[in-house]
C-alpha cells in the first residue's frame, strides 16, 4: 500500500463554548473555511490539489447540518470541484476523518486529503440533535444507558479512582497547558480566528483557569451525583448492570471533567509523491490506525483496548510509544489509561488537555493528533499514539511516526 503522510496541522484556539465566548459570533462554516483557507495558504496549494475535504462534526444540526464539509470547501478558497464528508464517531470525529483520509490514500483513492472537525458547542449545543441510545426507550433500557458523566464515574469506582487522583490530574492539565503557551509550544500550529475585516478575534485558548488549586477543586460539588442518586436515578440502571458495585462514587464536577467550547482543526496529509509535486516535506507518517466498540454503559473506557487492539496489529508494545495523547474526556478516563498501561506520566498529555484548554467535540481528535505532532517535534521523539474515549462505547486510536 502506499504510505500516508501528514504534511500540516493547524487548530483555531478554543472559545468558551457560551453566549459571551469569544468565537460566539462565529458559525461552524467561517471557522472550518478558515482553517481550509490556512492549510491551503500556509503550503500554497492549487485550488484542486485535494480529492477530498473529511470533516468530522457531532451535533449535526442547523447550521451544522446538511453535510457542513461541503459547504465549508465552496465558502472557502478551495475549487468546487473538491468534494466534502462530514462524518460523526462522536468525540472521535476529527480523529476519524483523518484516518479514513489516510486509508484512502493508503489504499489508492487519492493521494491528497484535508481532514479534521468542527464543533461550536455555545451555537449548537451538545445533545440538541437527539440520540437513540438516550431518548429510544427500546434501545435505552436493552444497553443499560446512563449518561457520560455518570460512566466517568463508573470507571472512577470500578477501578478504585479517588477524587483526590481526579483533582490532581486537573490541576496539572492546566499547569501543562499554561507552560506550553507561555513556552510557544503551540506557536507552530495554533491559528487566530479573524473577522471578516482581517481583524484577530481570538489567538489564545479561552476556557483555561492556571489559578486552579486543590482547595478550589476540593470545593466543587459532583456534578453528576444528583442524576445518578435522585432523579432520574441512573446509579440503579448502572448497579442493575454491575451489580459487583455497592454504590457509584460521583467524582466528576467541572473542574476535572472536559470544558465545553467552540474550535476547529484540520491536518493536510498525502502520498509522498503528491507531496513532492507540491514541494511539500512531511512531518510524519501514519503508521496505523484502529477502532472498536465497548461496553455502552461504562461507555468510555475505550481508549484501553483500542490501544491494545493497535498495539497487536502493528507488533508494537507500550514502551515503543515516545508520547500518548490521552483526550481528557473526565479525568478518570486518562487515569484508566494509564493505570492499564502503567504509562509514565512525562509521556502523556505533556502540554495539558482537555480538561484545561476544552473539548470541541467533532475537532478534538485532530486536535491532538496535532499537538502530538509538534511535541514529538519538540522533543525529537519518533512514535506516538492519540486516542479518545467515544459516547455509547467506542474507542479511536492512531499511530504515527515522526520523519
Amino acid at each position: 500500500m502506499t504510505d500516508a503522510y501528514i504534511f500540516d496541522a493547524i487548530r483555531t484556539p478554543r472559545g468558551r463554548g457560551k453566549p459571551d465566548g469569544a468565537l460566539h459570533e462565529v458559525t461552524s462554516l467561517r471557522l472550518s473555511a478558515q482553517v481550509l483557507d490556512n492549510l491551503r495558504d500556509r503550503s500554497d496549494l492549487p485550488p484542486d490539489a485535494v480529492e477530498d475535504v473529511i470533516w468530522g462534526n457531532v451535533t449535526q444540526v442547523g447550521e451544522q447540518g446538511g453535510c457542513l464539509a461541503r459547504s465549508a470547501v465552496l465558502a472557502s478558497s478551495l475549487g468546487e470541484q473538491v468534494p466534502g464528508l462530514s462524518i460523526n464517531r462522536f468525540c472521535a470525529s476529527g480523529l476519524e476523518a483523518v484516518n479514513l483520509a489516510a486509508n484512502q490514500i493508503r489504499g489508492g483513492a487519492g493521494q491528497g486529503y484535508i481532514a479534521g472537525g468542527v464543533e461550536m458547542m455555545g451555537r449548537v449545543p451538545m445533545g440538541s440533535d437527539g440520540a437513540a441510545i438516550a431518548v429510544d426507550p427500546t434501545l435505552a433500557l436493552e444497553t443499560y444507558f446512563v449518561p457520560q458523566g455518570i460512566s466517568a464515574d463508573i470507571i472512577a469506582t470500578q477501578y478504585g479512582i479517588t477524587r483526590d487522583e481526579a483533582d490532581a490530574f486537573a490541576v496539572q492539565s492546566q499547569k501543562r497547558a499554561k507552560l506550553a503557551w507561555d513556552e510557544g509550544r503551540f506557536s507552530k500550529s495554533v491559528i487566530p480566528v479573524v473577522d471578516q475585516n482581517g481583524l484577530t478575534i481570538l489567538a489564545h485558548d479561552e476556557y483555561m483557569r492556571p489559578d486552579t488549586d486543590m482547595q478550589k477543586l476540593g470545593a466543587l460539588d459532583p456534578s453528576f451525583r444528583a442524576m445518578g442518586e435522585v432523579m432520574p436515578g441512573f446509579d440503579k440502571v448502572a448497579l442493575m448492570k454491575y451489580p459487583h458495585l455497592e454504590r457509584i462514587e460521583h467524582i466528576h464536577h467541572a473542574g476535572n471533567s472536559s470544558g465545553i467550547v467552540d474550535g476547529a482543526a484540520g491536518l493536510l496529509l498525502g502520498s509522498r509523491e503528491w507531496g513532492e509535486a507540491h514541494g511539500l516535506k512531511p512531518r510524519a507518517r501514519i503508521r496505523a490506525t484502529a477502532k472498536i466498540g465497548t461496553d455502552p454503559t461504562i461507555m468510555l473506557t475505550g481508549p484501553v483496548p483500542v490501544t491494545e487492539k493497535i498495539l497487536r496489529e502493528t507488533g508494537l508494545s507500550i514502551s515503543d510509544i515516545d508520547l500518548f495523547e490521552v483526550n481528557e474526556a473526565f479525568a478518570s478516563v486518562v487515569l484508566r489509561f494509564m493505570q492499564a498501561f502503567d504509562v509514565e506520566d512525562s509521556r502523556l498529555n505533556v502540554n495539558g488537555g482537555a480538561i484545561a484548554m476544552g473539548h470541541p467535540l467533532g475537532a478534538s481528535g485532530a486536535i491532538i493528533l496535532g499537538t502530538l505532532l509538534d511535541e514529538l517535534e519538540r522533543q525529537d521523539k519518533t512514535l506516538g499514539l492519540a486516542t479518545l474515549c467515544i459516547a455509547s462505547g467506542m474507542g479511536a486510536a492512531t499511530v504515527i511516526e515522526r520523519i
